[in-house]
């Protein structure tokens, strides 16, 4: 059975239980007894071999078991910040998900174990900093091993416990380890996917966030509605602008604000009579070319989203066992290629989306830009008075940010390993800087958000604004009300930033 990303994100919003089907259980099964006879008088690399470059050397029988254990004790040596207990489930579900294919024959306990710990909401100590992304994410998924076999710490209800005391207090006993268990829960593709599922729904959310903004902002200024019309994005063949102009049309649907050009520069009227125009024709390009670039942020996400279902539903792991061949193959489907490279492109489309947000922002700051508003939408005595002036410096640092983690992570392979990984993908250390534009996007978004209502309270057109802006600008101003007054703001923001987050 084949798992969506909206299936998947339902389990990992514990919308439902986390149950295995009797077809995923009886693949587990007979992998694992396939595997147990195959490699009883066979050299199969991590049941009877060490492991990377040490695979050369032949492991006894009686220590085989001792193996797995010293993998995972070996590789717990992550550092930094620790993942959310969200990221942690979703890990946590992109490894069970692609274990129970039962191509990578582990015992039926490992399955079981992990869907018992996610019902019980445990969640082992994850850290950001580890593997490099071939190979798996050995370092990090080690940790989520080192969880399972009840070491180490995990986390309950946001609480960091000892796991051997958290698994003692509900009754549960830790996995024991058989055959390849170790090998084949830490060498996965399942740390960087699951934190790239969460992404993908936060860029999305952030996209969508960036059409409304960049709607309201036409309306405010009363632009054009060509730019985003029918015909001048039918015009051009991708997909994304089309949806991007279409989701324009319905947010402005309704407002008075909006204007025809036909009804103006297409006319005889007193505007197109003047030889030197006093409005521009043609807005700005952070306002006029939303379509265009906005749109490439949607194709590409929509890209991401069939790279994340295409690896939570692969075997990602090495050796990779084949029952209808009755074979075992060696091979490198721990590579974390693809989601890395989806993770690169990902950040700089959300960083494209913050740099479009900012220059919006600075458009509706200028007063010599926009010639509609006061400098720094300041209601009170210029000079005195300082408006939202301070909230720029903060967006205008914060994309500058997102500008330099940008730069691709993909191509930043370096050799370890004793040189048997010489070309990684650093696909983990690529999705936790994808998840931190993510969040500086959503800090200048607030901010924007918060200049568009300042906009709209100081031209007082909030009763012309579309439907779909009202609501928006009513929710807004629920939480954040109009700045009157030089007062500190940070906890504004950072309320409106919750706000945003939870459109998710």
């Amino acid at each position: 059975m084949s798992l969506n990303l909206t299936d998947l994100k339902s389990f990992i919003d514990k919308n439902q239980p986390v149950t295995l089907t009797e077809n995923q259980l009886k693949n587990v099964h007979e992998s694992y007894a396939f595997l147990k006879e195959f490699a009883s008088n066979k050299v199969i690399y991590g049941i009877n071999t060490g492991f990377g470059p040490m695979a050369q050397y032949k492991i006894s029988e009686e220590h085989l078991n001792q193996l797995q254990y010293n993998l995972i004790r070996s590789h717990s040596n992550g550092t930094g910040k620790a993942l959310s207990e969200k990221q942690v489930r979703a890990v946590m579900l992109c490894r069970l998900n692609s274990l129970s294919l039962g191509k990578s024959g582990i015992s039926p306990g490992v399955v079981e174990k992990i869907t018992e710990f996610l019902n019980a909401d445990i969640y082992p100590e994850i850290f950001e900093h580890g593997g490099v992304g071939a190979s798996g994410d050995l370092v990090q998924l080690a940790h989520l091993a080192l969880g399972l076999i009840g070491e180490g710490y995990s986390y309950h209800k946001g609480e960091r416990l000892k796991t051997a005391e958290l698994l003692a207090q509900k009754g549960i006993t830790p996995l024991e380890l058989q055959l390849r268990d170790g090998l084949a829960i830490i060498n996965g593709t399942s740390c960087m996917t699951g934190v790239g599922v969460l992404n993908y729904f936060n860029s999305k959310n952030l996209l969508h966030l960036s059409i409304i903004a960049s709607s309201m902002l036409n309306e405010i200024i009363s632009s054009y509605d060509d730019s985003f019309s029918l015909e001048l994005n039918a015009a051009k063949m991708h997909a994304g602008q089309q949806k991007v102009a279409a989701e324009m049309r319905a947010a402005v649907s309704g407002s008075k604000l909006i204007r025809k050009r036909e009804d103006f520069l297409f006319s005889d009227t007193e505007e197109s009579r003047q030889n030197i125009f006093r409005e521009k024709v043609q807005e700005y390009y952070s306002i006029r070319c939303v379509p265009q670039i906005l749109g490439p942020v949607w194709d590409t996400l929509e890209t991401s989203r069939t790279i994340l279902e295409q690896e939570i539903n692969s075997a990602n792991d090495n050796p990779i066992v084949d029952l209808e061949t009755q074979n075992v193959y060696h091979g490198g489907n721990f590579h974390g290629d693809y989601i890395s490279l989806e993770m690169d492109k990902m950040k700089i489309v959300v960083t494209k989306l913050t740099m479009l947000a900012e220059r919006q922002l600075n458009y509706m700051m200028n007063a010599k830009m926009n010639e509609k508003f006061p400098p720094f939408l300041n209601k009170q005595t210029l000079g005195l008075n300082f408006g939202l002036q301070g909230m720029q410096f903060t967006a205008t640092s914060t994309t500058a940010e997102n500008q330099t983690l940008a730069n691709p992570v993909y191509v930043h392979s370096i050799t370890n390993n004793n040189d048997n990984q010489d070309l990684v993908s650093m696909g983990m250390n690529s999705a936790i800087l994808a998840e931190r534009v993510i969040e500086n996007a959503y800090q200048v978004m607030a901010i924007e958000f918060i200049a568009i209502c300042q906009a709209v309270d100081i031209l007082e057109v909030a009763q012309n604004l579309s439907e779909t802006s009202q609501k928006w600008y009513s929710e807004i101003r629920n939480l954040v009300p109009v700045c009157e007054s030089d007062v500190p703001q940070f906890e504004q923001i950072n309320k409106l930033i919750g706000f945003l987050k939870s459109r998710v």
